[in-house]
């Protein structure tokens, strides 16, 4: 019986060593699997504007300073477009062969201001300025008032011996608003009037600067809100000046004194004539020599 049993056990053992071969029979001859190809992702190139030789700080950018060169990746502020940048000032030195981006030019106010313009700053409120309904863009007319009373004092104190009479008159006509407020044109979140406005900066021709700093010292201004297609400018204000053809630069070293804004009616007292003087001549036949003025008499005695 025992011998039986062994012969079973040894029958099985071989049973499964042939099946254990032919399964590593049958894993030798399957084929080796084939490496996946990892996939090439082809790289996307991005125009990027760079600058064809080093630009100076201050100074204008020329179109043919620039060039569009094809970048895997575009620098934070970069431009595609040369003609965005033609005229563009850098605030600082830019290297030949770089990339110009926004950090790198002059921004704000002064890219607004054309030449011959200065930005000026004036005191508002919702009564002088269209119930602070003005935004920055827009084109005013600015008037000037100049108040006093019987006395030759103004309400606040100061004396106003120039000004004959309480007027209203046109100061500047169609000036740029640069800023109302908080509000720009690069940033104006605002759809109607600002509330708590205190000032508006203004694109002031330069040889104009003198006038309206004095005009706001001296009286109160008074901003009147213009239409875009209004084309209508004025060409004598109180503050363009006639006479000599010189430069804006000029005209404002030359400064403006109060009584040209007013345009005083009062003109200069002329000149007092000379009192008629007697000439004493010597006794010579009974007559003596009058002078009055500019003419002579001879009068007998």
């Amino acid at each position: 019986m025992a011998n039986n049993l062994t012969k079973i056990i040894a029958g099985l053992l071989i049973a499964i060593a042939i099946l254990l071969g032919v399964y590593a029979w049958m894993l030798g001859r399957k084929p080796a699997d084939i490496a996946p190809v990892a996939a090439t992702v082809a790289t996307q190139s991005v125009p990027v504007v760079v600058t064809t030789r080093p630009l100076q700080a201050g100074q204008p950018i020329p179109a043919e300073a620039l060039k569009v060169q094809q970048s895997t990746a575009a620098p934070q502020g970069a431009f595609a477009d040369p003609l965005q940048l033609v005229g563009r000032i850098p605030a600082a030195d830019i290297p030949a062969q770089a990339a110009v981006v926004a950090s790198a030019l002059s921004s704000g106010l002064a890219e607004q201001i054309a030449p011959g313009e200065r930005a000026v700053a004036i005191k508002v409120d919702e009564t002088n300025a269209v119930g602070n309904r003005v935004r920055p863009g827009n084109y005013v007319d600015v008037f000037l008032n100049l108040k006093r009373d019987g006395t030759g004092v103004a309400i606040g104190g100061t004396s106003t011996a120039e000004i004959v009479n309480t007027q209203a008159r046109l100061l500047m006509s169609k000036v740029r608003v640069l800023s109302f407020g908080d509000a720009t044109t690069e940033r104006d979140s605002s759809n109607g009037s600002v509330v708590g406005t205190r000032t508006a900066v203004l694109a002031v021709p330069t040889a104009q600067v003198d006038a309206l700093t004095l005009a706001e010292q001296s009286g109160r201004l008074v901003l009147a809100l213009r239409s875009p297609r209004d084309e209508d400018v004025a060409t004598q204000t109180v503050a363009v000046r006639v006479g000599d053809d010189k430069s804006p630069s000029a005209l404002a070293a030359a400064g403006v004194v109060l009584g040209e804004l007013s345009k005083s009616a009062t003109t200069a007292a002329p000149a007092p004539r000379a009192a008629p003087r007697m000439v004493a001549r010597h006794p010579s036949g009974g007559s003596i020599e009058v002078i009055r003025g500019g003419r002579t008499e001879t009068v007998a005695y």
